[in-house]
């Protein structure tokens, strides 16, 4: 039993506002996590443990080289322990967000048992907890109407797949209506999928949210797939059950690309859309930013709302497809030529990719080109996304 104790967790969270107040759980006679007096406790359970370590994403980061470069990774804090084997770690309450943790028990990495309320990145999870307050007030679910998500399957004869896997937002009201819509196609970053934007990126909840206080226009959001050689998140498809990776085949090579009239085509044939420049825009977050910066470039006809979300940017690359990324600066020429309402830049001052954004704007300013910029704190992480995404909606459209 006590070899047991030493592996069990019990820590939930259950904040919904800035509240003066305890909210705490109780597991027999423990109170296994305890927010009061502005303050997170985060407390485990592990007698045995020689070493406990809680680690969430608002702690100090550390910097570390990655083969992408140097990286932030999430901070640490030791855990101390008091009495009936019970370790605990007390905290400033973190500023408003969605914030995620685990803990580390002598060198294991754990989830918090008792908090069902679990992300995966890649092939990570994580537990999550939410703060109230106006940077993160539409991340949550408001008594409000709500839109509807599906997992949509279509053809793509460009990649040579009968069926591949996009989720699909419509807007409070679609299916009893006549209306038609603009869209938006979302797309995710590298190791991610069609998954991503909606769970990670609390997407749905900003959209109802924004379009519910009239900020943002209704409209259909597509979040395609963006690893080519995938048809759908893995597991989810046959003969997939593979761990999900970082980079995967027919990303970055100039295959989706060239394959992304097939999700417009089907969208259009399928949805009560307004299909023109106007009423399309497309988006994404880092390898979804470099997808968007290239179809928008080689479709300059097609969208007239951008958005690079710490977008990757250069790219060089061998094969048939690489045409998709020849010749940026006159595709760019013929891009702005067009005038396209809103080319929207936008990264952290601690992201590893920051340094091409800053070379990528020095080209567009070279040429006189209008876009939008915007720099936060932070590297390359999710925070950012969601900022990007609630503060770029209500753009659309107008």
């Amino acid at each position: 039993m006590k070899q047991f104790l030493s592996l069990v967790a019990v820590c939930i969270f259950s904040l919904s506002a800035w509240a003066q107040e305890t909210v705490a759980v109780n597991t027999g006679d423990l109170i296994s996590s305890e927010v009061k007096n502005q303050t997170v406790t985060f407390r485990l359970l592990a007698p045995e443990a020689r070493e406990v370590w809680v680690e969430t994403d608002f702690f100090e980061k550390s910097r570390q080289q990655t083969p992408l470069g140097e990286v932030e990774m999430a901070g640490r804090q030791r855990m101390e322990k008091g009495e009936n084997g019970v370790w605990s770690y007390t905290v400033a309450l973190p500023a408003p967000e969605l914030h995620t943790y685990c803990f580390y028990v002598d060198g294991v990495r754990m989830l918090d048992p008792s908090n069902v309320y679990m992300l995966r990145d890649i092939a990570t999870y994580m537990n999550y907890f939410l703060v109230d307050g106006a940077l993160s007030e539409n991340y949550f679910v408001r008594e409000v109407p709500h839109g509807t998500v599906a997992k949509v399957w279509y053809p793509s004869p460009s990649l040579g797949m009968e069926r591949r896997r996009m989720m699909v937002y419509t807007p409070a009201g679609y299916e009893e209506g006549t209306k038609r819509y603009p869209v938006l196609y979302l797309l995710h970053g590298a190791g991610g999928d069609e998954n991503a934007w909606s769970e990670l990126g609390r997407a749905v909840q900003i959209l109802d949210n924004l379009i519910a206080q009239g900020k943002a226009e209704p409209m259909i959001v597509v979040m395609p797939n963006g690893n080519g050689a995938q048809q759908a998140v893995p597991g989810e498809y046959p003969n997939s059950m593979y761990k999900p990776s970082f980079m995967n085949p027919k990303t970055m090579e100039g295959s989706y690309e060239k394959a992304f009239p097939d999700i417009m085509n089907f969208v259009e044939s399928h949805y009560r859309t307004i299909n023109d420049k106007a009423h399309r825009a497309i988006a994404g977050l880092s390898m979804g930013g470099f997808h968007s910066l290239y179809i928008s470039a080689n479709y300059p006809d097609k969208f007239d709302y951008v958005g690079l979300f710490s977008a990757a940017i250069n790219r060089e690359s061998k094969g048939e497809n690489t045409y998709i990324y020849k010749n940026l600066e006159e595709k760019l020429a013929t891009q702005f030529a067009a005038a396209p309402k809103l080319y929207f830049i936008a990264i952290g001052n601690a992201d590893f990719l920051y340094q091409d954004n800053v070379e990528f704007r020095q080209l567009l300013d070279r040429h006189g080109y209008k876009y939008e910029y915007a720099e936060t704190d932070g590297g390359h992480e999710w925070r950012n996304w969601r900022k990007y995404l609630n503060n770029w909606l209500p753009k659309l459209f107008k």
